[in-house]
């Protein structure tokens, strides 16, 4: 399988002054290494936000509540949004290390709006055909955790905090890190573009355990999608974009079958 030529990554050469190491990009292990990291740190973001609700809580500490709690609207949006911080953090450092400016690391430069344009329709064509496989097959459209996550939000009077979290702090925090970190160095390693694209797209995937074989199989179609982008454009944004609409789209989905009768 191959793959059109894309968008170089560096516009220039960057001059090393003497005596100086020269700026590299973290290969397959240290993208491997340096990806863990930032996903460990993403997490510890956001399990602070547990500890601290737990910490606050005045009540006996029960189990079933204390799963309840941590399975709530708000609870889910406040973690969302700590882990990136957490993870942008983790994804300077290692840019950092490797003495590469953040943004050309992690391909943050803009694109045509055409491109724009072209993911979000192939997008739709996409979600299009996985909801028809979802109706044929008798399935609920919505996962159900999403149902319950959206209903507890609404509950709590914080549907605002779900979206920010759902369709900006997501997006930005897995697309860096997924898209960004990871496809850079895999695409320059041995994987070369086409297996970069794959096995990042198998990274997201497992990212989402909370849903079950069926949404994998739509999570990773879609990380295929959004890896052919990015490296067709030579810009993170289009995906970030790109995946802010999808959550949008499947938040509002989501609220509407929540609501009825």
């Amino acid at each position: 399988m191959s793959l059109p030529e894309g968008s170089a990554e560096l516009a220039a050469p960057i001059a090393v002054p003497s005596g100086k190491r020269p700026p590299r990009v973290w290969k397959f292990i240290g993208t491997c290494l340096w990806g863990l990291f930032a996903f460990g740190a993403m997490f510890v973001g956001q399990l602070a936000v547990a500890f601290y609700f737990l910490a606050m809580s005045k009540a006996p500490f029960d189990l079933d509540a204390a799963r309840e709690m941590l399975g709530g609207g708000v609870m889910i949006s406040l973690s969302v949004m700590m882990g990136l911080p957490a993870a942008l953090l983790a994804l300077w450092l290692a840019t950092r290390l490797a003495r590469l400016p953040f943004a050309d690391y992690l391909a943050l430069r803009g694109a045509p709006w055409k491109s724009f344009l072209a993911g979000s329709v192939a997008l739709i064509v996409v979600i299009a055909v996985w909801d028809g496989i979802s109706r044929a097959m008798g399935r609920d459209v919505a996962p159900g955790f999403m149902v319950d996550v959206l209903k507890s939000a609404q509950a709590d009077g914080a549907l605002w905090l779900l979206l920010v979290a759902f369709c900006i702090a997501a997006p930005v925090s897995e697309e860096f890190l997924v898209r960004g970190f990871l496809y850079r160095g895999w695409s320059e390693s041995l994987l070369r573009p086409v297996g970069a694209i794959v096995l990042s797209s198998l990274v997201w995937t497992a990212m989402h355990l909370q849903y079950d074989w069926f949404f994998f199989g739509e999570i990773f179609s879609m990380g295929l999608l959004f890896g052919y982008m990015r490296y067709r454009t030579g810009s993170i944004w289009v995906t970030v974009v790109m995946h802010a609409l999808n959550n949008l789209a499947a938040t509002l989905q989501t609220i509407w079958l929540a609501n009825q009768p």
